[in-house]
């Protein structure tokens, strides 16, 4: 059968409540320009606790949109980066975000 996400029973609604939470998509964006650590997403998604930037890496990382890379160094060195699809789903994350800014106003709200 196709994948229909306006179906109840399919699967990809299970992707798309990761895929198109705001976390995710603010996560996805905040590593477009390349790898970053843990900190430096922090700083970049503004309001994200550490908690629930784990959990979304981590969901990223399970439908392979995210890579992690532990450098194995003491202190720990962990960096994370969009891999291949997420480099693709990059694009559209983007086009959304650049369509809500530029209306603002239009959904009412302010600049």
């Amino acid at each position: 059968m196709k994948p229909n996400v306006l179906s109840r029973n399919c699967n990809s609604r299970a992707y798309m409540t990761v895929v198109a939470s705001k976390w995710s998509l603010m996560t996805i964006h905040a590593l477009a320009e390349g790898p970053r650590r843990n900190g430096e997403l922090i700083r970049a998604v503004e309001g994200i606790s550490q908690k629930m930037l784990t959990q979304t890496l981590r969901q990223l990382e399970d439908l392979h949109i995210v890579a992690r890379t532990d450098l194995q160094t003491v202190p720990p060195h962990v960096t994370y980066e969009l891999t291949p699809l997420g480099r693709s789903l990059r694009t559209e994350v983007q086009s959304l975000i650049r369509w809500v800014e530029a209306h603002m106003p239009e959904l009412g709200g302010k600049a």
